[in-house]
């Protein structure tokens, strides 16, 4: 276990102005108020601070950021405050716990709302200090490293939440031993078999790989010294998770790699790296295709290296990366390496350059109302697969693996994109949808007057690029429903015999916008161009009281008219706070009574009604400020349309038997479809009226007691 002194030590030796009475009260006051506190392995709480802090040390983190680690948890699980924090501590610290204190325990529908909510919230308190995220990845390591002790489908669900967000974020910011670590360990908890193969096997051949590397270490060495160049030659283990991923995009097993042999020179100079990798290519045969230089263009999380694969002694691959002792320490420690410990979280301006994804993350959550949406968003931006192409200027731009020059326009300028109609890749002319490669010379063509399309949504593949061009879709679809809405409104008003533009210029206008609780004109066309209160509505404070109650007498026998020749189908569902709104049921769903239903305002058609768990509700989630509440209306029972599919033996006198047992229920058949097959097997899908969900339980119980049945089931689709 990691002695307190140990990490002294270790802080002592880098920073050696470090102030160790402050970390000394640190450690005794998280001792104090986690006494009596264990683990679920039943070691004192006190060993996850403590952990923690040591995976700081080993960063080489401030002395501020380590106390930060050996305090993370007090607000979260003792009865410690902010407030008292700060009175021991500094401002400085408890910002930094408090950033780190997960949100108070608010219900959430879903674990993913959960999660998208907890990282939007990471991500706000990293915008104010980076350390933040850095803390928050040391507690998910010891926490990973100590996953054993809880229930299996609680290690499943954390480990794959690192896989999915810890583990690119540690890539992200350049934390290579962290994110190694990470990614071997959610391979141990979520493909526990693969991972022990893995390890049987490659422990198996240890000894022999071991000779292997040693025999090569030697000989790099020898020829090094040979040519006057400076530097180290270590063996680099590589891991198990990096190992099955390529055993899966190889479709191979690992007795079948040749390449697990892996060296790593560090040196002093980048000359000297260009030079060893040109002793390297005459000694063995380079594997084409395989040698990619970091240096030259280092990736957006300040990675550089030399890769190259060659073919060595017995004909095995062996992978070599070379490397300046700087770009070896910014490898491992990414952004910990560029630390500045007097800017109290900051990372100094020409590194914040190099980090620019970050201010994209904080701009980001700005955007994106919706937690979900945030974090589905900003997963592409964690993910390492990039291309690296150039502007005509020879300027480098890093993109998502995928992207398309509608994406290298965003990244350029959002006008750039908007106006994006085609692109010059080589020299010739290619379509906005064509897929950029490493390498190539780009070349945007814009047209003014030209905009985005929603169909650029289905291809781009930068966080960027969907962000601006959702944008611009809200914004236009703002504009739109305000000229329809003044279309609308206007419409009405003739009708009645008021000059549009007088009301405009007179006090009744006031007395609408109030009445509609809106800011303003625009804000009232809006509204009804969204659906959200039609035109008639909106200027029943402006007419006469006769004219009201005559427009309620009229309505009213109209309603009576409508509801003997029309179905009603479009009632039974309440908006709270709108009355008098266009609603229908989408078809894509059939929601009933007893299913959770969302609203979904449209464009002059309403609101749509749909099921909470439909997928086109989930794809409309970069709209969700125009869905609203609805629930079903109890008071007044109708009925609705719902399918069903019923398997049965194809047999005489079954379909009437089946009818028979829906009649019984007190059901309707408002359509049937009838299909048989050769196995002597028939479909029956039904149409049906029920009031609710239960009411449809009670059908298919009856029709499941039909001898020749196989079973019955909902169909929700349309």
């Amino acid at each position: 276990m990691l002695r307190f002194e140990d990490i002294l030590e270790k802080i002592q030796g880098y920073q050696p102005e470090a102030d160790l009475d402050f970390l000394r009260m640190a450690y005794v006051f998280s001792a104090k108020v986690h006494q009596g506190a264990s683990r679920l392995s039943g070691e004192p709480y006190l060993v996850h601070p403590i952990e923690v802090a040591g995976i700081l040390a080993e960063l080489k983190l401030d002395y501020i950021t380590v106390a930060c680690g050996l305090l993370h948890d007090t607000v979260e699980d003792t009865d410690t405050t902010v407030e008292e924090i700060a009175e021991y501590f500094g401002d400085e610290v408890a910002s930094i716990v408090d950033g780190l204190t997960k949100m108070a325990r608010i219900e959430f529908r879903t674990r993913e709302e959960a999660q998208a909510e907890n990282f939007r919230k990471m991500i706000l308190a990293m915008s104010r200090d980076i350390r933040v995220i850095l803390i928050k990845l040391a507690d998910r390591l010891h926490n990973m490293r100590t996953l054993e002790h809880l229930k299996p489908e609680r290690k499943k669900a954390i480990a794959q939440e690192t896989l999915d967000i810890y583990a690119p974020l540690a890539n992200r910011l350049g934390l290579g031993r962290i994110k190694w670590e990470l990614e071997d360990l959610c391979l141990k908890y979520l493909e526990p078999e693969v991972y022990d193969e893995l390890v049987h096997r490659i422990n198996l051949r240890r000894e022999e790989r071991e000779a292997y590397i040693n025999e090569l270490i030697a000989i790099v060495r020898a020829h090094m010294e040979k040519a006057g160049l400076p530097g180290r030659v270590l063996g680099r283990p590589k891991h198990y998770y990096s190992i099955y991923q390529k055993m899966l995009k190889q479709g191979i097993t690992v007795d079948e790699m040749y390449d697990i042999s892996a060296l790593r020179i560090i040196t002093d100079t980048k000359a000297d790296c260009y030079a060893i990798l040109g002793m390297i290519h005459s000694l063995w045969l380079p594997v084409p295709g395989r040698f990619k230089d970091f240096i030259g263009v280092p990736k957006s999380n300040l990675y550089q290296s030399l890769h190259t694969t060659v073919i060595g002694p017995k004909g095995e691959r062996v992978e070599f990366q070379i490397r300046t002792e700087e770009m070896h320490r910014v490898a491992e420690e990414g952004i910990a390496a560029h630390w500045q410990y007097k800017e109290k979280g900051r990372i100094a301006e020409v590194d914040e350059k190099r980090f620019s994804w970050l201010r994209q993350l904080v701009e980001y959550q700005k955007e994106l109302t919706d937690s979900k949406e945030f974090l589905d968003t900003v997963k592409v931006d964690l993910f390492p697969e990039v291309v690296y192409v150039f502007t005509p200027r020879g300027d480098v731009k890093e993109l998502a693996k995928g992207s398309t020059p509608v994406d290298l326009a965003y990244s350029i300028h959002t006008d750039v994109g908007n106006q994006c109609v085609g692109a010059r890749v080589n020299g010739k002319m290619v379509p906005i949808r064509h897929e950029l490669q490493t390498g190539d010379t780009v070349e945007i063509v814009t047209q003014p007057g030209h905009f985005p399309s929603r169909d650029w949504l289905k291809f781009v593949k930068t966080s960027k690029a969907k962000t601006r061009i959702r944008h611009w879709l809200k914004q236009e679809e703002e504009k739109q429903s305000i000229e329809l809405g003044r279309d609308l409104l206007e419409k009405e008003l003739k009708k009645r015999d008021i000059n549009p533009q007088k009301l405009y210029k007179s006090p009744d206008i006031g007395h609408i916008i109030e009445a509609a609780k809106v800011e303003d004109l625009d804000e009232l066309y809006s509204e009804i161009g969204f659906g959200k209160i039609s035109a008639r509505q909106a200027i029943l404070p402006i007419l006469p009281e006769e004219a009201v109650t005559e427009e309620k007498r009229d309505e009213s026998i109209l309603r009576k008219v409508a509801r003997k020749i029309v179905p009603k189908k479009d009632k039974g569902v309440r908006i709270k706070g709108v009355d008098d709104i266009m609603i229908h049921f989408s078809k894509c769903c059939n929601p009933v009574p007893g299913d959770k239903i969302v609203g979904f305002i449209t464009r002059g058609r309403g609101v749509s009604i749909h099921s909470a768990e439909c997928a086109n509700v989930i794809d409309l989630e970069s709209e969700r400020d125009r869905m609203i509440p609805v629930e079903w209306d109890t008071e007044h029972p109708i009925m609705y349309p719902a399918k069903i599919s019923v398997a049965t033996v194809d047999k005489p006198g079954l379909l009437a038997n089946v009818s028979t047992a829906i009649a019984a229920a007190d059901s309707n058949i408002s359509s049937a479809e009838i299909s048989t097959t050769e196995d002597k097997r028939a479909s029956l899908n039904f149409t049906i009226e029920i009031t609710d969900t239960e009411h449809l339980g009670r059908v298919i119980k009856k029709i499941n007691q039909v001898d020749g049945v196989i079973n019955v089931k909902r169909v929700k689709t349309g």
